[in-house]
């Protein structure tokens, strides 16, 4: 399985840096759209939708979500969605905190899920468009290489958790949750975006008196990556399966890659506002 992850990764990162670094604003907005897309279509299942039809057309609703967002974004009104992304976050751990809430598959759970799939994926959208194309905060061009760092503070927790988490790995996490994940884990995970945090504030030339909260902004990003881990998780869980696709090998469908991503976005991009860079 590691070694199918490893291969996975390899293959996909060179098609990641191309989409992050050669395409326009208009053009990463859509290209990342259809991936998310890709990730809703997983979820409406997760949800409990039935039937290729209703599936489809739920999917066109996401769709239209996320061209009236894309309006948004470009506005000075962009950080609503990326607000409420972050406010739904902080809901979700009371759901996480009552796990088998919602857990019977009834038309109002799946309905309730419906709406929670879009408070989980289209303000992250937002959130990565107006960074990526530097649409809020200072204009200084380096919208690219915030997105890469903040794939970067992810990637190097998922790194320090899988790693910590094999070594030390012995207290449970959230055991009804996702009963592989452990405390260590949670501590190497922060480990490694704190480093990644100072070496990649460094390289952004960001000043050294800042660089502190640029790791403790890192820092911040992991924990919520980790919630949005868990809730995916718990989804799953509810759902009754062990991955939400099969599309990549090693490493399940595209919301399997996605969850940790979609719920650190809002908190980052917000803290990058908020500190001026």
């Amino acid at each position: 399985m590691l070694k199918q992850r490893v291969i996975t990764a390899i293959v996909l990162a060179p098609l990641l840096i191309a989409l992050i670094f050669l395409t326009k604003a208009s053009v990463f907005a859509t290209l990342l759209g259809l991936i998310f897309l890709l990730g809703m279509w997983e979820w409406t299942r997760l949800a409990g939708a039935r039937g290729h039809a209703l599936r489809a057309v739920l999917l066109s609703g996401y769709a239209i979500l996320f061209a009236v967002s894309w309006h948004v974004c470009k506005s000075r009104w962009w950080w609503l969605p990326v607000l409420a992304g972050l406010l739904w976050w902080l809901l979700a751990l009371l759901w996480l905190a009552r796990h088998a809430f919602a857990h019977e598959a009834t038309h109002a759970h799946a309905a309730l899920k419906l709406v929670a799939g879009a408070l989980v994926v289209v303000p992250a959208w937002c959130a990565l468009v107006v960074m990526h194309g530097d649409l809020a905060g200072p204009t200084t061009g380096r919208g690219p290489w915030w997105v890469l760092f903040f794939a970067c503070i992810v990637m190097g927790a998922d790194i320090g958790a899988y790693t910590a988490g094999r070594r030390w790995g012995r207290n449970k996490l959230a055991p009804a949750i996702s009963p592989g994940k452990t405390r260590e884990g949670v501590y190497g995970a922060l480990a490694c975006s704190g480093i990644v945090g100072l070496v990649g504030g460094t390289l952004l030339k960001v000043p050294a008196e800042r660089l502190p909260v640029i790791v403790g902004l890192a820092l911040l990003t992991v924990i919520f990556s980790i919630i949005g881990d868990l809730f995916e998780s718990l989804i799953k869980r509810h759902a009754g399966v062990k991955d939400s696709g099969a599309l990549f090998p090693g490493h399940g469908g595209v919301l399997d890659r996605m969850d940790s991503i979609v719920a650190a976005l809002p908190i980052f991009v917000l803290g990058k506002f908020l500190l001026g860079l």
